[in-house]
């Protein structure tokens, strides 16, 4: 039509409206173009998980990149042919809605900034993945869902363990109960590492630094999804081996859920206790686990009975991601949405509660 100018985002969000017997663009197993992300945050998991991941992914690409370092866009440029017209810093996030190549900005920043510039990705009118955990308080979390939801764009975290199938089928089992009624379970998410300096953001209180952020979010979301019911009530404490180093935030927390039913999930989470990763789940007639519960090595697990949970994929963080974008050309299920990592950020905060007061908290 004369005088409307039919541009690649605009074309993009028709084409996942269209379900006329699943024959548009997408309707086959690749789709004629892919789904342009943009990284915002260039530290660690974007550089060595994130960024090497979307050249293994079949319906997304790395089109973009956001960063407050200058010296690291030459040489994402060079390793991933990054046009200078997708490099955005910080201030100038929020011209990003302009630019019709990227569909999708990918949040991996520390976790105190997850709202900031979710808020502003959300508002240029940008598909939002976040890394988790979602954001430092629930508040903060239901502030996300709702620009999100106003601005009619996506908002999936980036729980990669959802979309790999040994997690798939502890997720089953807590459905069809394959060895009767669960009675008990067990969870450590750890890992012994020498004190950051106490400029590094993960030793500071106020940007999501410490144990329960970094790695206790993985045990959360496990003693959920394993049990399939929501906590009634934590009871957490903190401890420290190094406690002049660890000033700010905890070393180590150990936390009890309860759950419906009497059933207990005792759990420990740490960076700088052990190396230690794993899920138990004792049942009447049996048990399973998960070791590694949450590496980035592949998951693996057993049952008492003999089975050997081994089933993985080749790039779980690949996986994730086309999920994420199958689920925005109306091909699949948002796996994890923000309601579903809010409610993790709800027990995050009762464990510091707990720890704090040294008393139950009924959630």
């Amino acid at each position: 039509m004369k005088g409307n100018k039919l541009t690649r985002r605009t074309l993009l969000k028709s084409l996942a409206a269209s379900t006329v017997f699943g024959t548009g663009v997408f309707a086959g197993t690749k789709p004629d173009r892919k789904i342009g992300v943009a990284l915002v945050g260039l530290g660690h998991y974007s550089r060595d998980k994130l960024a090497p991941a979307l050249m293994h992914t079949q319906y997304c690409e790395l089109k973009g990149i956001v960063t407050g370092s200058p010296e690291k866009i030459p040489v994402w440029q060079k390793q991933y042919g990054i046009e200078d017209k997708n490099v955005y810093s910080y201030e100038n996030m929020h011209e990003i809605a302009a630019n019709d190549e990227i569909d999708v900005i990918y949040i991996v920043v520390p976790t105190a900034l997850h709202k900031k510039y979710t808020v502003i990705a959300a508002n240029a009118g940008k598909h939002v993945w976040c890394e988790k955990p979602m954001a430092m308080t629930k508040d903060d979390c239901q502030e996300m869902i709702d620009v999100c939801r106003r601005n009619k764009v996506q908002l999936t975290i980036g729980y990669r363990l959802h979309h790999e199938p040994i997690t798939q089928t502890i997720m089953q089992y807590a459905k069809s109960h394959p060895y009767g009624k669960i009675q008990s379970m067990s969870l450590a998410s750890a890992y012994y590492g020498d004190a950051l300096p106490a400029s590094n953001w993960r030793m500071r209180k106020a940007m999501g630094g410490g144990a329960m952020y970094d790695m206790g979010i993985y045990a959360v979301s496990a003693a959920r999804y394993a049990s399939g019911m929501e906590p009634l009530a934590i009871t957490a404490r903190h401890e420290s081996t190094r406690p002049a180093a660890f000033t700010e935030v905890d070393e180590t927390t150990h936390f009890d859920l309860e759950f419906p039913g009497g059933l207990m999930a005792r759990c420990v989470t740490s960076v700088g206790l052990a190396d230690v990763n794993h899920l138990r789940v004792n049942c009447e007639n049996g048990w399973y686990e998960l070791e590694p519960l949450c590496d980035y090595i592949p998951v693996r697990g057993r049952t008492s009975s003999g089975i050997i949970l081994d089933k993985t994929v080749v790039n779980e963080q690949a996986k994730q991601m086309d999920d994420d974008a199958l689920a925005i050309m109306k091909k699949g299920p948002v796996l994890v949405s923000g309601e579903e990592a809010m409610r993790d950020i709800r027990i995050v905060e009762a464990a510091f509660k707990s720890a704090e007061s040294e008393k139950r908290i009924q959630l």
